[in-house]
């Protein structure tokens, strides 16, 4: 395992996660719609190249491929009943990568439904499937777990509680926003002040965003806010897409350099932000540009 633990050293400065996942899937042939967490049992070695690319990019740590990897999502794939087993070979798969002085977080994403009464699940039932999840990744080595890209509050909170239940390692939480005129909203319309609040409320290591659908200068802005809204009760995160995609035929292109990427995630740093990574679009390379400017 690591030389320090990962609680410790998300204190000493700059620390750097990886990049996309899905990107660099596409990049290897893999079709949409596929449950890429599957791959993890199915085609390992593909999971293990693109988090070695990222391990040699300069990534202080990596995600293990688990983003929809709970109960609730896997059963739209017909593998309800695969939890336990392809968590524990994400968690392996990203070690592998890794190796024993660099970092793994254990990823968990949204269950892709609404809590009742806007949709079916329920809070127990959402409760059980992210502790399930959590579980098998804590079981496996993870380093930490990392909740992201939720835009419901309510799922949020019911998924750090799930984890923090069955574990007792560093958390990070992250929402997905977008620009709301001269604010900062999720798709389920809460604001970051909001979401800080709430979030840190339940003690968490880090709090932060990723994904979303804006502009480089507007992550920059809504670094700040975080930073401002959280008033050092926890550590900022930041994990930006590269940018704004263009449409080309029927696939979703991110044409941001690297150095645009680079020196956006500089500004993020420069605002009090020390945990950052990149969302979709990203790649080993924008990771590798990063480190050139914030690692000195």
């Amino acid at each position: 395992m690591a030389r320090i633990s990962l609680k410790e050293r998300i204190s000493r400065g700059v620390f750097l996660l990886d990049g996309a996942m899905g990107t660099q899937l596409f990049a290897r042939g893999v079709k949409a719609g596929k449950c890429s967490d599957y791959l993890n049992i199915e085609s390992p070695e593909i999971i293990l190249d693109i988090q070695r690319a990222y391990i040699k990019a300069g990534s202080d740590a990596v995600l293990t491929n688990t983003f929809g990897a709970n109960r609730i999502t896997l059963a739209r794939h017909g593998l309800a009943d695969r939890v336990e087993e392809i968590n524990i070979a994400g968690a392996r798969i990203a070690r592998k990568a890794a190796g024993e002085d660099k970092y793994i977080l254990g990823d968990i994403g949204p269950s892709g439904d609404f809590l009742e009464p806007l949709g079916a699940l329920t809070a127990e039932s959402l409760m059980q499937a992210f502790a399930e999840q959590a579980e098998a990744l804590c079981g496996a080595g993870v380093d930490g777990l990392i909740i992201e890209t939720m835009t419901a509050l309510d799922e949020m909170l019911v998924a750090i509680e799930a984890v923090k239940s069955v574990c007792k390692l560093p958390v990070f939480a992250s929402m997905s926003f977008d620009k709301a005129g001269d604010d900062f909203r999720t798709m389920m319309g809460v604001d970051a002040g909001t979401a800080v609040s709430k979030i840190i409320s339940l003690g968490v290591d880090a709090v932060g965003f990723n994904c979303g659908k804006m502009s480089l200068d507007d992550y920059v802005k809504l670094a700040k806010r975080f930073v401002t809204a959280v008033k050092q009760k926890a550590l900022v995160l930041a994990e930006p897409n590269a940018g704004l995609p263009e449409l080309v035929g029927d696939r979703a292109v991110y044409k941001i350099s690297t150095e645009d990427f680079a020196a956006t995630a500089e500004k993020i740093y420069s605002a009090g932000v020390n945990i950052i990574g990149g969302c979709c679009g990203t790649s080993p390379e924008h990771i590798e540009a990063v480190v050139r400017r914030v690692k000195h």
